[in-house]
């Protein structure tokens, strides 16, 4: 396929190891993890406002940005908020014994606050032309991302999509090293056991009616030098429209259930990587 001579496999040698800087949260988390190992609807706006620091409890980070283009009004990166984190918190909380906040938050990149917790969510990257990051929002992603923090891409589909969300994150590791994650990976496996990137439709493509160009799901990854993953990408695939639909009894429970299970396996990843 020509497609995958888009995604290069080669290392980089170009990035510093900036590991002595990781999140002092991550420190915190990991007890928390070790615990729970062993022992078994209101407006952006509104929750922009209202985050604080993170403390000891897990906030959900949804992050805002600016497309090149107009098309949804409200913005591509709202879709599913806030119903989709508050269903996957209910779960979290219900799974795990990951300390939570239950309330998800908004942010921007350009925010510094986005230093204080150690997992970002983004989705729909590849509508609108893409996003319009700013210089600074590049640079913080960066920083963000080799002291030691998660992005989840998610809900982005088809070789379009594809390709504006090349164009976009180029800027931010032009030659980091890219992986296509196998089944046997770690994220798959470190808390359920999972048969590697799975297809979660949006609920308006249940029924075959979505582009072919949508329907094989793979998972990507942008790592560091030591191989830790810091961008999960999430294609052809839509955990978010899962969690949304949680209740929703067109919705087939099996493909929430296996929603659920990637993003605590993610969720996991993120805090003890």
């Amino acid at each position: 396929m020509t497609r995958y001579a888009s995604h290069p496999d080669g290392t980089n040698a170009g990035i510093n190891q900036r590991w002595e800087r990781l999140f002092p949260l991550l420190r915190v988390y990991g007890l928390v993890l070790a615990f729970c190992f062993f022992a078994g609807s209101t407006s952006a706006e509104e929750n922009y406002a209202r985050i604080g620091s993170a403390g000891d409890e897990f906030t959900f980070i949804r992050i805002q940005f600016d497309s090149m283009g107009q098309g949804w009004g409200h913005g591509g990166w709202a879709h599913d908020y806030p119903e989709a984190e508050t269903n996957f918190l209910r779960g979290v909380t219900r799974l795990s014994a990951i300390h939570i906040h239950p309330e998800p938050a908004v942010l921007r990149l350009d925010d510094d606050r986005i230093f204080e917790f150690p997992f970002l969510y983004l989705v729909e990257i590849g509508q609108d032309g893409g996003p319009d990051f700013t210089e600074k929002e590049v640079e913080n992603l960066r920083e963000y991302l080799l002291r030691g923090g998660f992005l989840l891409i998610d809900d982005f589909k088809g070789e379009a999509g594809w390709q504006v969300f090349r164009q976009a994150f180029e800027q931010i590791f032009p030659d980091n090293r890219w992986i296509k994650l196998n089944p046997d990976h770690t994220v798959f496996h470190i808390f359920y056991d999972i048969d590697g990137a799975q297809r979660i439709p949006g609920i308006y493509f249940l029924h075959g009616n979505a582009p072919s160009d949508h329907m094989n799901p793979e998972n990507w990854a942008i790592v560091d030098d030591r191989g830790r993953i810091m961008i999960l990408i999430n294609w052809n695939s839509d955990m978010g429209d899962g969690w949304e639909h949680t209740y929703d009894p067109r919705y087939p429970s099996k493909y929430a259930n296996l929603a659920y299970r990637l993003g605590i396996n993610y969720l996991l990843y993120a805090l003890t990587h």
